[in-house]
């Protein structure tokens, strides 16, 4: 026996549950949604793709965030000292959204929660999630406490996890597993912008590269705070000593571009540091249950895909348990597992190359190529299923390839 009993239980509030969370409301499914923080609540992950778009539409929960006039993204600069390679959304080779937002997620992330909870979504704010019990055949009982430290039960057909960092059901049913990427760290604060340009040169996402491996993120938003952060090797991150505060002051002097910007800048909280932040799980489902976003798989964030992959999944997972409900056959390991998989290696493959540094061969060689330049464009905006995209079907190869076309080319030139 449960306290109460739903169709889906979904943990987690930020974009990957609200997603999943509406458009199973949306079809007629009894949805309950169990949120540790209390909203707004500040979390990392606030650079967008084009790709997420589609999935804020389809569940109707673009018009909200479109009236908060977050910063908008046409594209991503990267910068290597002087060398300079710009992204257009708007000329890529896959159709889709040509822009996305730059957003505080704390904002962002409020708003999605608020329109579900006016269209009747019931969210249990600062609850967490303390045991889940399933049974043979999928439905399950889970145990949540709220801040008082009172529990009661949740009776479920099919659980999501959408706890991002958190990771709920990976601890608890002991699916994490090491990620295969290289163990990278960051560190990163928000800004008060006070020397912040005007126009584009003030507004575009930026990624500037100070060696193979380490770089620095500047995420400008529309209230003029601006997100700030590096990444690098575990080493390197630790090798600068200090209270996160002074690293990170110490860590800005090595750009060029941007130190004279964030100069004496006071940073907005203490920077927060993560160590080893890619994550990888066993499995991606279980009998009554789904991992979705972060609380499955996070890369790394220089391709800011983790809210992409977190709504698409998200969404994908929503539909196939809607048709379970519905009584119809869902294949899990081909509809889901396959699915999910078949973008994260894409993805995986193109982080990987980032950091042999493969990738930005690719990126900063001149002359450029505009179709190499057209293809790569629609993988960094998240269109990582479409297979007419030999950078999306050959991505295993193809990145090599090239740049060792490029080596040949330069030693031919010397």
């Amino acid at each position: 026996m449960s306290d109460e009993n739903v169709d889906v239980l979904i943990i987690g509030a930020g974009p990957s549950g609200c997603v999943a969370a509406s458009y199973l409301q949306n079809n007629g499914c009894v949805v309950k949604v169990v949120e540790k923080s209390k909203f707004p609540r500040f979390v990392i992950g606030e650079s967008l793709l084009p790709r997420c778009m589609d999935h804020f539409e389809e569940v109707g929960l673009l018009d909200c965030l479109k009236a908060q006039n977050f910063e908008v993204k046409e594209g991503a600069r990267f910068l290597r000292g002087k060398e300079v390679c710009n992204f257009d959304f708007s000329k890529k080779h896959t159709e889709g959204w040509n822009w996305t937002w730059q957003v505080p997620r704390a904002d962002f992330d409020n708003v999605l929660a608020n329109e579900l909870v006016k269209q009747g979504v019931d969210i249990a704010f600062e609850h967490e999630v303390v045991d889940v019990n399933f049974n043979n055949d999928g439905t399950s009982v889970t145990t949540i406490r709220n801040g008082d430290g009172q529990s009661n039960t949740i009776g479920a057909k099919y659980i999501i996890d959408s706890s991002g960092y958190g990771r709920v059901l990976p601890r608890l049913l002991d699916l994490e597993k090491p990620s295969e990427l290289l163990n990278q760290s960051s560190i990163f604060a928000h800004v008060k912008d006070i020397k912040r340009p005007k126009g584009w040169e003030g507004t575009r996402i930026t990624f500037d590269v100070i060696d193979t491996r380490t770089w620095l993120w500047v995420i400008p938003f529309s209230n003029g705070v601006t997100s700030i952060g590096y990444v690098g090797s575990t080493e390197f991150i630790e090798s600068f000593k200090g209270t996160t505060t002074e690293k990170l002051a110490k860590m800005l002097k090595l750009s060029d571009y941007y130190s004279d910007r964030f100069n004496g800048v006071d940073f907005l909280f203490n920077p927060v540091e993560i160590k080893n932040y890619s994550k990888s799980v066993k499995q991606l489902y279980g009998k009554g249950y789904v991992l979705t976003g972060n609380s499955a798989e996070f890369l790394d964030p220089v391709f800011s895909s983790g809210v992409t992959f977190a709504t698409e999944s998200a969404l994908l997972a929503a539909k196939l348990i809607t048709k379970e409900l519905q009584s119809e056959t869902v294949n899990w390991e081909v509809e889901y597992s396959d699915y999910i998989k078949k973008g994260v290696n894409v993805f995986a493959t193109y982080v990987k190359e980032w950091y042999t540094g493969n990738l930005q061969k690719l990126f900063f060689h001149k002359p450029e190529n505009p179709v190499i330049k057209k293809q790569i464009c629609a993988v960094l905006a998240g269109y990582v299923w479409d297979e007419t995209n030999p950078f999306v079907k050959n991505h295993h190869r193809l990145v090599k390839a090239v740049a060792h076309i490029i080596d040949m080319e330069k030693q031919k030139s010397e």
